[in-house]
Parts: structure tokens; sequence; C-alpha cells
């Protein structure tokens, strides 16, 4: 922008120079002391002698004339002086020159921001505002570039000082923070290089603006905090896995999901490993969440197949809210099967790395997610050997734009190839390698579970025994002497061994009477219980009941509910039942 051309044209320019030439104001362009435009003065630099008719303006003050030459009664242009334009600005103006940007000129509402300031100085000197906004390198580039160059939204302390009629007589100013969007022009000075500063103030639409993100904050913060609340405080940790989680909620950009995991003890050395993803954000996700991972607590306590467990879980996810909906997959581990029988209702598949490194995708069947309705699940099983380790986790692991998600899910498979360590060491180095970070734009929640390998004498405090009872009179003292044997075997003290085979002998006498064949009896020790569990082909469940003093029977379950720590039965997947009973180790 050439200043100087664009200020001659203005009105009345010719008179004020004449007359200023006059009295002898003017400096000679080359003096050190010269300055190309104090404030409201620049105009008066390059103004020509006449008017643009050639006359001196007074054709231009009377307004413009239409085709027939009559006057239109709109003010030409040149009725309006540089300083009438720019003082009547409610943006803050300023001028600077040179290569030490020295000021020759601010407007009436630079100063009411932040003072006079003297022409002639050198900005970085007599203008710190204009160094707490950043602007001295913005404007070595503009006199350089010759482009301009905007900056927005940058904060500056400024003072109001009100009218100059409150200044001249000494009234208090008012300091405040400001937010100003900052344009620097290049301009043509009397030949100088010069940069036009024109300051928008936003504070009004910063504070609002900070006002608004203070309250997504305050609302992410409640999600994040209902999240963990929600989340398991401290995962249960089973006798023959373990287990480790992460859940790390999105960046500060991305609303808190609905992620949820879960690890609950079935009893008889069964674990149910949960995993699942509230489809939504905020506040409504995470309650929705809670009450899914609530619900299904309730619905393991039944052992139910994990079919069947998602089957209840989709009736509830409908009625809780048909708005949303949800993916979940319910695994469940039995030591004695090693292997993991697991459902999903939409969600990733479980990946299983074998001891050698191999991994495996655990196959369908995969029904649609929770809250849709009208799907029949099933259950499937995948593999878990001594050695082995599996991974749940939700979609904000892999997902991402740029890619598709089974390209994600292979990732993950390569990296979990390589992860060796601890189930946490395992669940850190999939988030690094998956390229999580803190500003991630999902959240996301892994489950890594492991089943050691146990040799020496980590493997001498875990054994199994099994013995297949035929029936009839002789199936109750064979059951009972096979369990003092090998209760014998493992070196457990007297009262140990004695409740075990007196609550061998009920369990048995219970399903010699009620049950059909085949049965089985199951001895099972671990670092921390005895377990025993018999099977047989009737898949009614044996309940607790009150005994009056005349009944002769109805007093066995009582019997082992009172002598041991738990007791339980379940239903069996081929037909039949198991009912367990387990005993806390001495320390």
């Amino acid at each position: 922008m050439n200043f100087t051309r664009w200020s001659a044209r203005l009105p009345g320019t010719q008179r004020r120079t004449a007359a200023r030439t006059d009295a002898g104001e003017a400096h000679s362009p080359g003096s050190a002391s010269s300055v190309p435009a104090a404030r409201g003065e620049f105009e008066r630099h390059g103004e020509r002698k006449g008017g643009r008719d050639g006359g001196d303006g007074r054709r231009a003050r009377d307004g413009g004339t239409g085709k027939d030459g009559s006057p239109t009664g709109i003010p030409a242009l040149e009725e309006l002086g540089v300083r009438d334009v720019l003082d009547g600005l409610p943006a803050l103006v300023a001028l600077v020159y040179g290569q030490d940007h020295r000021v020759a000129y601010v407007n009436d509402a630079y100063t009411d921001a932040f003072g006079p300031r003297e022409p002639g100085t050198a900005a970085a000197e007599s203008c710190p505002e204009l160094v707490e906004l950043g602007l001295m390198p913005l404007m070595d580039q503009v006199l350089r570039s010759g482009k301009p160059r905007t900056v927005k939204s940058r904060k500056v302390q400024s003072a109001t000082f009100g009218t100059a009629h409150a200044l001249a007589n000494g009234s208090a100013t008012v300091t405040r923070d400001g937010s100003y969007t900052v344009t620097c022009t290049p301009v043509d000075i009397s030949g100088s290089g010069g940069v036009l500063i024109f300051a928008a103030d936003v504070t009004d639409h910063a504070e609002a603006a900070e006002r608004l993100r203070a309250s997504e904050r305050r609302l992410r913060e409640t999600a994040v905090a209902l999240q963990r609340s929600l989340l398991p405080q401290e995962l249960e940790q089973p006798d023959d896995l373990r287990v480790a989680a992460t859940y790390q909620p999105g960046g500060t950009d991305a609303a808190v999901g609905g992620d949820w995991y879960d690890v609950i003890t079935l009893g008889a050395g069964r674990t149910a490993l949960v995993i699942g993803d509230v489809m939504g954000r905020g506040v409504r996700a995470a309650a929705v969440m809670g009450q899914l991972r609530t619900a299904v607590r309730a619905y393991a306590r039944l052992d139910l197949p994990p079919h069947e467990v998602l089957q209840l879980l989709d009736g509830l996810a409908a009625e809780i809210d048909p708005s949303q909906i949800a993916t979940c997959a319910y695994a469940v581990h039995d030591p004695n099967e090693g292997r993991l029988v697991y459902a999903s209702a939409g969600h990733l598949p479980i990946l299983v790395r074998a001891e050698d490194g191999t991994v495996a995708r655990a196959a369908e069947p995969t029904g649609p997610p929770l809250g849709t309705g009208g799907w029949i699940h099933t259950s499937g099983t995948i593999d878990l050997a001594p050695g082995s380790t599996a991974v749940l986790y939700t979609d904000g692991l892999v997902e991402r734009r740029s890619e598709d998600i089974d390209e994600g899910v292979a990732s993950l498979e390569r990296a979990l190839a390589g992860a060796k360590g601890s189930p946490q060491v395992v669940c850190d180095r999939l988030i690094r390698a998956m390229g999580v970070t803190a500003e991630h734009d999902d959240d996301v929640a892994v489950l890594v579970l492991q089943h050691p390998a146990r040799t020496g004498q980590a493997a001498e405090l875990f054994h199994n025994a099994a013995l297949d009872l035929l029936g009839g009179i002789e199936a109750a003292p064979r059951a009972r002497a096979f369990a003092s044997g090998v209760l014998s075997s493992w070196r457990f003290p007297v009262e140990l061994r004695d409740l075990g085979v007196l609550a061998t002998s009920e369990l048995v006498a219970n399903s010699l009477q009620h049950g059909t064949p085949p049965m089985r009896l199951r001895l099972r020790r671990t670092d921390r219980r005895l377990i025993i569990e018999v099977t047989d082909g009737d898949d009614h469940l044996p309940l607790r009941r009150h005994a009056e003093p005349a009944d002769e029977a109805g007093r066995g379950i009582s019997i082992v509910a009172t002598i041991a720590s738990s007791w339980g039965s379940r239903r069996t997947p081929g037909g039949g039942k198991a009912v367990w009973c387990e005993f806390a180790l001495p320390h």
C-alpha cells in the first residue's frame, strides 16, 4: 500500500501543506530529526498543490454532480482527512517507519488503550505492547517481503485511559488484559519503508471462547472421573492367570467414550473376562457403560455360557437406552480345559500369542452389537495353552481414519508377536507400538491375560486329579478314599484334609441321589485354594434349603456351604451340571 499516494488524494491537504510550509514547520527529508508522520500529521506529506480537478478542491467539497450537471448530494472522498478516518476507527492503528520501526502515528483508540506515544521513538522502547504481542519479528518480515501478515487473538495487558479531557484532569487508568487480532501492512512514507499496524479488539470473543473451553474441560473431566470410577479400581487376579488392563481417555479435543473392561472370578478356578465399548461420547456413554458393566457382573454370577450372557445383555441394552448400542466380548477361562470359551457382540476379535510367538485370531461367531435385538448369539473357543498371552481391546487401539480397521488389527498382531514380559508390560508396549498418545482422538481400553507356564517349585503348587464314578453303593466310599489319598499326597494339613474328604462325600452323595451318569470327581489345588468339583448328567441345579430336624435328607449342600469358603453350581455345555466348593489354603 502506497500511503503517500493515498493521502495525497484526501481533501484540504493542499492548503494545509502550503500553510505548514509558510509557517516553517516542514523538515527536510534528509534531516536526522525528521519524522515522516507524527500523530495526525502523516497525511500532510506528499500532497499536491491542487485538487484532482487541478483547482483548489472546491468542486469536491460541494459534492458530485450527475450527468445533467445537477448536484448529487453525495460527499466526495476528498471531503475526508486521513486523520479523521483513522481517529474515528474503534480499532487500534499505529504507523511505524524505518528499519528500527520508529513511531509515526497512533490513533485515538490506540492512545485510549495504551497511552500516548512519542513520535520518532523506536517502537521496541516506547511501545512495549507491540513487543508483548510479538509483533517486532512480524514487522521485520513485512518490511522484507512487502506482504501483509496477520496474527490472531494475541493477548496483551492494556490500560484504558478514557477521554482526553479525563486524561488531562489526571483520571486514574484501569489495567486489563486484552486480546487483539493484528494485521501488519507495508506502506510507503515519503520513500521510507513503513508498516501500518491495525489491531482489532477481540477480547470479548476470546473470553467467550475461553469460557466455552473451560466448560468443555469441566464436562470432559466429569466424564473421565465418572468413567474411571465405573471401571474396576483393582483387577481380580485369578489363581491360574495373570491379568493387567489399561484405559486411556482420548485427547483434549476428543470426548470421553464408553470403553470398559472387567475380570470376574466365577469359582472353581474359572474366570470371566469382559471388554466392551458403548457407541457415543461424554457422560451419557459413560453412564450406559456403568449399567452394562454392572449387569455383566450380575449375569456372570449365574455362571452361564458366554452366548447366554450376551443374549441377556442384548435385551437389557435396548431397555437402558434404545438410541445407544454397544459392542462387547465375553470370554470364560477354565484351567481344566486350557482354552477360552467366548462370544462376541460386534466386537473386535480376541488375539492369542502362543509361547513360540505365533499369533492366532479368534474366529467367528460374532453377532451384531448389543441393543440391536433379533439375533441368537453363539459361543466359540480358542486355545490358551500354558505360556500363552491373550489380548482383548477396543477399536480406539486399532482404528485409524487413514486405513481400514483390518489393517489396524494386523498391525496389532505384529506388535503382539514381539511383545514379551508381564501383562502390564505387554499393555504398555502395545499402546506405544500402535502410536496411542495423550492426544489420541479416541479412548482406548486394553485387557491382557497370560496363562503362565509353570516349572520347578512353582509347578508343585498346581495339581489336578480326577476320578470317574460308575455309580452304585461303592461310589461314595471310593470317592472318599481317592480324596484322602490325593490330599495326603499334596501334603495338606490334617484338618484341611478331613474337611476336603467330608465335602467330597457330601457332593458325591448329592450327585448319586439327584443326578444321572456319567459322574466325575475332580480335585484341584492352586497356590491359594483347594477346589472340589463333581459333575453328572442331570441339569437340575441344587439349592440350599432349610432341613427340619425330622428330615432324613437336604443337609448335604448346607454342610458343604458351612465348612467351605464358597460353593456353587453351573450347567455344563454338553448337558448336565457341575457342583463345586473351595477351601482357602493357609498362608
